[in-house]
C-alpha cells in the first residue's frame, strides 16, 4: 500500500455514510417537519425503514422490525418527552438511536456513554479548571456537556445505556427533561432548550450493574421496547446485511455462499436462546448469554475473516464453529454443560450438520 494514500474510516457517523440518502429524502419531503427537524416524521421512518422515493432513489433499510414501533418512537421525539429504548443486549438500540439522530438533527455525534464512573458534569457541565483558577467562574471557563450543547443549538443528545449511571447522576435529567432548562447556578443563568431539542436514552435489565431509574425520571420518558427478531429469516436478513456493511468497511475479500453458515448460526442462537429446538421437540439448557442478532453478526464476520485469510475463501462450518462456542460458552461451569447437551443431543444427530459437529468436536 502507499505509505502516502489515505486511510477510510473505519465506522463512518451515520449522516456521513448515508448522506446522498438523507439529502434525496429531504430533496422529496413535502410533509410538515417539527422545529429543528431535517426532515418530516414521515421520512424518518422512511429512512429507518427502507423504502423507493419518487425519483427512484432506493433507501436501505437500517432497522428490520415493526413499523409501529419506529412511529412510536419518532412521534415521541416531536413531543415534549424523552424517548427511552429499552430491550436485551443486541436489539439494535444504539443503531437505532445513532439513526434517528442523524436523519431528525443530521448530527449523531453529541453523545454521553453511561457507565458506573460517569459523572454528573458529563450530563450538565464542567470546568476548565485552569482558567476557572486564574479568572474565576465564567462562560469562557464551563465546558459544555453533549446535553447542554444540544439545547442551545436545538438537537438531539444520545444518552448511551442510562441503566449504569448511578441513580444520583441519572436524576441531573429531572430537570432537564421537564423544565427544559439547566441551571447553571456558579453564573447565576441558565441554558434554555430551543426548538429541535430532544434525548434519546437506551437502556437494558439484563446486564450486571443495573441502576433502576427513579420513577421521577422514568415519567420523563416514553419507553419503546425493541424486541428479537421475529422470525428466523428476519433475523438471517438483518445478519446478512450487517455482516456485508462490516465487511465492506473493514475491506475484506468477497466470501460466497455465506447463506448457509448465517442459517446456521441463527439457528444454533435461537433454538438455545428459546431453550427449545425449532420443531418444538427438544427442550435444552439455555446458556448464561443473551446470544444477541449482534453477536451472531460479529460470529458471522469473524467466520468471514477466516475464511478469506486462511481458509479457501469460502465459508465453511470450520470457521465459525470457534466464535459460537465462544459465545455460547461464557460460564464455565453451566454453559459448558448446556452446549455439551446441545451438541450431542441436537447438532450430531441433525442431517447435513456433520461438519459443524466435527469441527465443535477437534476445538475440545
Amino acid at each position: 500500500m502507499n505509505d502516502h494514500q489515505p486511510l477510510a474510516i473505519l465506522r463512518p457517523h451515520a449522516e456521513d455514510a448515508y448522506a446522498d440518502e438523507l439529502v434525496a429524502l429531504a430533496k422529496a419531503d413535502d410533509r410538515l417537519r417539527p422545529p429543528g427537524w431535517q426532515l418530516s416524521p414521515w421520512s424518518v421512518v422512511t429512512y429507518l425503514l427502507g423504502g423507493v422515493l419518487p425519483d427512484g432513489t432506493v433507501i436501505a433499510p437500517k432497522y428490520v422490525g415493526q413499523r409501529r414501533l419506529m412511529e412510536i418512537a419518532v412521534a415521541t421525539l416531536a413531543t415534549d418527552r424523552a424517548l427511552l429504548l429499552l430491550g436485551i443486549p443486541g436489539t439494535a438500540k444504539t443503531w437505532v438511536s445513532e439513526h434517528l439522530a442523524a436523519a431528525i438533527s443530521g448530527d449523531s455525534t453529541l453523545l454521553v456513554q453511561g457507565t458506573a464512573g460517569t459523572a454528573e458534569e458529563s450530563l450538565r457541565y464542567g470546568w476548565n479548571y485552569a482558567r476557572l483558577l486564574a479568572e474565576g467562574p465564567s462562560e469562557a471557563a464551563l465546558v459544555p456537556s453533549p446535553v447542554y450543547r444540544a439545547m442551545r443549538g436545538g438537537r438531539l443528545v444520545r444518552v448511551e445505556e442510562l441503566t449504569r449511571m448511578p441513580s444520583e447522576v441519572q436524576d441531573a435529567l429531572v430537570t432537564i427533561l421537564s423544565e427544559k432548562v439547566l441551571p447553571v447556578p456558579e453564573l447565576d443563568t441558565e441554558v434554555a432548550a430551543v426548538q429541535g431539542f430532544n434525548l434519546i436514552a437506551t437502556a437494558n435489565d439484563r446486564d450486571r450493574g443495573i441502576n433502576e431509574l427513579s420513577s421521577a425520571l422514568r415519567r420523563r420518558f416514553n419507553t419503546v421496547v425493541l424486541p428479537l427478531p421475529a422470525t428466523p429469516e428476519e433475523e438471517m436478513a438483518i445478519v446478512a446485511r450487517r455482516v456485508g456493511e462490516l465487511g465492506s468497511a473493514l475491506a475484506l475479500p468477497d466470501v460466497p455462499a455465506a447463506a448457509d453458515e448465517i442459517r446456521r448460526v441463527v439457528t444454533i442462537f435461537r433454538e438455545l436462546r428459546e431453550g427449545v429446538t425449532e420443531d418444538g421437540r427438544t427442550s435444552l439448557k439455555q446458556p448464561s448469554g443473551t446470544l444477541s442478532t449482534a453477536e451472531a453478526i460479529s460470529v458471522v464476520t469473524n467466520g468471514l475473516a477466516l475464511a478469506a485469510h486462511f481458509g479457501d475463501g469460502t465459508l465453511r462450518a470450520t470457521d465459525i464453529a470457534g466464535g459460537i462456542v465462544g459465545a455460547v460458552v461464557r460460564d464455565p461451569l453451566h454453559d459448558e454443560v448446556a452446549w455439551r447437551e446441545y451438541l450431542e443431543g441436537v447438532v450430531r444427530e441433525r442431517d447435513g450438520w456433520g461438519d459443524f459437529y466435527d469441527a465443535c468436536r477437534d476445538l475440545a
